[in-house]
């Protein structure tokens, strides 16, 4: 998707305006510390206006099994090119490229990675263990399964980007997966967007509900999920939020790959919260929720927002949105708050003295 050059993003400009904002700043005092942007020399001189979508699928090793990972930018990479990084991580119910790069005819724009790689990221995203393209094993495919997915997956957008910082974005449970991660690995996270996200599930109707099927996670580690259940996402918060064609497109984008998906993260969200720690997630931290969220209750977030120990944190409401937000009719809202939240101008703070 082409983008004029009157429109690129703010974080070109800043980031390319660094060095003389430092040199004025120094003499009044004052230091310049950035949080999360790529360095000028490392920018590409090639404008957005310049490229065509490119895509990529690459492979990991997480022992024997095979994480199939797929990636998203403008133009062919480059040597010495190196974009802001972006990771997507699924949810519970449906694979990576049906969750973020949806494509709905008719309707407008449902994926993520090409909005984002529109915007000038790089952006990746993988299937976890047990679910799309990714090997298909004995496992629930847990967070901290989820984990070790993405410590895997690290590897590969270090070694193809040749960075060792990125952006995570993480959705529902792919949120905690996210969030885990940043507790484990916080020297490969710059910032993180966690979006329907659950801390300890406390006032949740939806995850109540879903107890009720607790004895079944335990003992079964896949189950159903047919085109019903996908429906369900988009009308069991609030109908109306979302189109009803985009509830058969992801179906028709995620039911190839198979009619039962992994329990794991349903048990962990059911009997196991709280599974990230707020005091150890120590990156700049965006969360965002929907309206109608029936998991993510506002309560649960804001006590999880509140004791995060990085100023830098932002917290938004989506209005007219549910948990299902990436794919609803105010999708938009949220891409403008993540897009704002990545492109943060840099920190200033006075220089000691």
């Amino acid at each position: 998707m082409a983008i004029k050059r009157a429109q690129l993003s703010r974080r070109s400009l800043l980031i390319d305006a660094a060095p003389v904002i430092a040199g004025g700043l120094a003499a009044a005092g004052l230091t310049l510390q950035a949080y999360g942007n790529a360095p000028s020399s490392a920018r590409s001189a090639a404008g957005p206006e310049d490229r065509k979508m490119w895509s990529g699928e690459y492979w990991a090793k997480k022992g024997e099994v095979s994480l199939y990972i797929y990636r998203k930018r403008l133009g062919a990479p480059q040597p010495g090119e190196a974009l802001p990084v972006l990771f997507l991580v699924h949810g519970s119910s449906v694979s990576s490229r049906p969750s973020f790069d949806l494509s709905v005819p008719g309707r407008g724009e449902y994926s993520l990675m090409d909005k984002f790689a529109s915007y000038g990221f790089d952006v990746w995203t993988m299937d976890c263990e047990g679910y799309g393209r990714s090997t298909k094993t004995q496992s629930n495919s847990d967070i901290a399964s989820g984990v070790e997915d993405l410590k895997a997956a690290s590897e590969v957008v270090a070694r193809e980007t040749g960075q060792q910082r990125f952006h995570f974005f993480g959705e529902s449970s792919g949120g905690l997966r996210a969030g885990a991660f940043a507790m484990a690995r916080p020297e490969h996270v710059q910032r993180i967007v966690l979006v329907s996200f659950t801390w300890t599930g406390q006032g949740s109707p939806t995850l109540a509900k879903r107890a009720e099927s607790l004895d079944f996670y335990r003992t079964h580690n896949r189950r159903p999920r047919d085109r019903d259940m996908i429906r369900s996402i988009f009308t069991r918060d609030k109908p109306g939020t979302s189109d009803p064609a985009v509830a058969e497109a992801l179906a028709d984008a995620e039911l190839p790959f198979g009619d039962t998906i992994p329990t794991g993260t349903y048990l962990d969200m059911t009997a196991n919260l709280p599974l990230v720690d707020p005091l150890k997630v120590r990156v700049p931290v965006l969360i965002v929720r929907g309206e109608y969220d029936g998991i993510a209750t506002e309560e649960d977030l804001l006590n999880f927002f509140r004791k995060l120990p990085n100023p830098d944190r932002q917290f938004v409401m989506i209005p007219g949105a549910t948990h299902a937000v990436g794919i609803g009719t105010n999708r938009q809202l949220l891409w403008h708050a993540t897009r704002a939240f990545l492109d943060a101008p840099p920190r200033l703070d006075l220089s000691a003295k």
